[in-house]
């Protein structure tokens, strides 16, 4: 059983894991408690398919309860210990901004406040070794203050402890007995890399998250257990594996791509099930959309990211950097509940705000009276207004339309050109962030296959492959759910890194080997209290390098073996073809050095299959409910739709555009000039007419 908490919908998918048969629900999610929505989608899936709770045999959650926390600034109130003269740290930050000629740029407020910043006495050098010992008096009277000023949770990050860590445990292990109620996040444990501001930054957001995610998560596992639930609970990561929920608790900085990270997951799954190596996954929810990369079956994986309210809305550096793996996504404020306004310039714009769940578009009756982009698809006949959720969450036609006329009178149009600019403003925003992802990163979408779900994906997919040049795009079955079921095929997964720095060159390979071999001993611990057995374990090896002088380094895969002077030149190459791939260019006359070593540990699980659907032919006129009329921008009128059911299609079934495929948690439109086939596994693969 996969749970997905988004913000507008909780989405739930239950797979027999020996027939592949699929349930899914679909309800609101409950954003003032998040876990209340969780218990009704449980309960209710369990009485609809008449199963007891002990039937559940792995129960997985994708949750934004971290990513909201931060953003709405509601972390618990914490404190941060560093080296003496070094408690501005998260003042200072970082010297880059989000706008570069901006005089009034602010930088984001810390998350922890200075009064409650404190340096203690201690002192490492650059290798790691003591220039003075950790004065542990002062340790425990900054404790007896912190603990006067009411703090839950407090970060400890120390100069160049992610060499040496011994100062670090001393900190918490005298915390642990003065405050054995107030949770402690160690930068060691959490990020031991250099950068001082960054590591700081991922333990203040861990330790701000712990007591909010652990009341949370507590409060989940312990309803479950009075319904007779016995299967543990596990959490995606940022980094699309999942984890216990007692790992989770203590380092849920590890959370707070939870949700989004599925999506990639699924389309990855989908995608090997029908072999499609090279796709790009696009989920647009009820609040926002995700576009993912999955080159050669494996999604991309940054080291790093930020978070935050301007994070999501603004250039790079205007969040908190966190540095923990994460499935490298563009994600922009442009979901079905986004609004559209008129801003001072007289300029239609989209998002990023949003109706959420509570009250949602207008069409949904809860007060709203500001049009979103859900509104403008009604208006459009993309939607049919009794069939939304299988007909569970009826929508109001007039409300959409008289919210979209606001905007048509404001711009002096028509009802539906109003409403089409609405869309075409969406799909731009949505086109600028495929772009984002692969043309920017070295990719050419041309190259790609669309994989496009959540609830409104499939409305707007067939318009953004063509503006791409994209031949090809892949609708699931059930795409309103495909991260719940994400969350259904990820592997148990944890990533550790340790900084080592030297001239590839010149660099000490018993060192290196070592580190490998540690950090390997420290994954099989964890997987062992998870109850991996060792038969389904396995490591990817990695190495953060750059040439020397160059401030940023890149990711690249090394063989999993022992490494010694002769692998320096295949190290070099593989470093100058990802730089040539990143970048553009790469030389090899200059020097490189190795910064970190990085180690992804693999728990695989037992995946569900797909269930096969039935042969039927090309004539899919079985499954024709009627027909309406649709607005498409490329005729610049509405054209007569037939509209499908997509639970009567069978394998081989061929769809002409213009046409419609309902479904109970998603519309799929296919515009004139392309046609849909669907394949084995009940997926629809629209052919776009665009030259690959």
């Amino acid at each position: 059983m996969g749970v997905d908490i988004g913000g507008t919908f909780t989405d739930l998918v239950m797979m027999d894991d020996q027939s592949g048969a699929l349930r899914v629900v679909k309800l609101s999610s409950t954003p003032q408690d998040p876990s209340i929505a969780f218990l009704e989608i449980v309960n209710r899936v369990l009485r609809e398919s008449a199963e007891p709770p002990a039937s559940v045999g792995y129960l997985v959650h994708g949750t934004t309860v971290a990513t909201n926390t931060i953003i709405e600034g509601k972390g618990a109130k914490a404190a941060l210990l560093t080296t003496d003269g070094f408690r501005d740290v998260l003042e200072i930050a970082r010297q880059i901004r989000p706008r570069l000629y901006d005089l009034f740029c602010e930088k984001p407020r810390p998350l922890v406040p200075r009064q409650l910043c404190r340096g203690v006495p201690e002192r490492l050098n650059f290798a790691g070794e003591v220039l003075e010992p950790l004065d542990q008096q002062t340790v425990r009277r900054v404790a007896k203050e912190l603990a006067d000023a009411a703090v839950e949770s407090i970060a400890v990050c120390l100069l160049h402890s992610y060499r040496n860590a011994a100062h670090e445990r001393q900190i918490k292990q005298i915390l642990s007995e003065l405050l054995p109620n107030i949770s402690v996040s160690l930068s060691s444990e959490l990020c031991p890399e250099m950068r001082e501001y960054f590591r700081a930054s991922t333990t203040v957001i861990n330790a701000i998250l712990m007591p909010v995610v652990g009341r949370y998560l507590a409060r989940l596992q312990s309803r479950l257990s009075e319904i007779g639930m016995g299967a543990g609970l596990h959490l995606m990561t940022s980094a699309g594996g999942t984890v216990s929920a007692d790992v989770a608790a203590s380092q849920p900085v590890q959370l707070i791509e939870s949700g989004p990270a599925a999506g990639v997951i699924a389309a990855t799954y989908i995608g090997r099930q029908v072999e499609i190596d090279n796709l790009i996954s696009f989920d647009m929810g009820g609040t926002t959309a995700k576009v993912g990369l999955v080159e050669n079956g494996v999604p991309k994986i940054s080291p790093h990211f930020e978070v935050g309210a301007a994070a999501v809305t603004d250039n790079k550096s205007a969040g908190y950097p966190v540095r923990t793996p994460v499935v490298d996504l563009v994600e922009i404020g442009a979901g079905g509940g986004s609004i559209a306004w008129v801003d001072p310039g007289g300029a239609l714009r989209v998002g990023p705000q949003s109706g959420g769940a509570d009250p949602g578009p207008a069409c949904y009756g809860k007060g709203q009276t500001e049009p979103t982009i859900t509104d403008a698809n009604l208006v459009l006949g993309r939607l049919n207004p009794d069939y939304f959720i299988g007909g569970e969450k009826p929508l109001d036609q007039g409300l959409a339309e008289k919210a979209v006329q606001t905007i048509a009178d404001q711009l002096g149009m028509p009802l539906v050109e109003a409403a089409n600019g609405i869309v075409q403003i969406a799909n731009a925003k949505m086109l600028a962030a495929i772009r984002l992802i692969s043309v920017q990163r070295g990719f050419d979408p041309r190259e790609f296959v669309l994989v496009a779900f959540g609830g409104a994906g499939p409305l707007h997919a067939g318009a953004l492959a063509t503006g791409m040049g994209m031949a090809k795009v892949l609708i699931p079955m059930s795409p309103g759910v495909t991260s719940a079921l994400g969350l259904l095929v990820s592997d148990i997964r944890h990533d550790f890194v340790q900084t080592s720095i030297g001239a590839t060159a010149n660099i000490k390979w018993t060192v290196l080997n070592r580190i490998f071999n540690e950090l390997r001993e420290k994954a099989r611990e964890v997987m062992a209290t998870e109850g991996i057995a060792e038969t389904d374990q396995s490591f990817d090896h990695f190495l953060d390098m750059r040439y020397i002088g160059q401030s940023y380094e890149l990711k690249v895969a090394v063989p999993q073996r022992t490494l010694e002077q002769a692998d320096a030149a295949e190290l070099n190459q593989r470093f100058y073809q990802e730089h040539e791939r990143a970048y553009g260019y790469s030389t090899s006359d200059q020097p490189t050095e190795i910064v970190n070593v990085r180690i992804s540990a693999i728990g695989s699980i037992s995946r569900p299959q797909l269930r096969v659907f039935e042969e039927g032919g090309l004539d899919s006129s079985a499954a024709r409910k009627n027909r309406r009329q649709v607005y498409f921008p490329e005729a610049k009128k509405t054209l007569p739709c037939e509209v499908y059911d997509r639970y009567q299609l069978k394998y081989g079934n061929r769809i002409a555009g213009p046409a419609i495929v309902e479904e109970i948690d998603s519309t799929v439109l296919i515009h004139p000039g392309s046609h849909a086939d669907v394949d084995r596994f009940g997926n629809l693969v629209i052919e776009t007419g665009a030259e690959a």
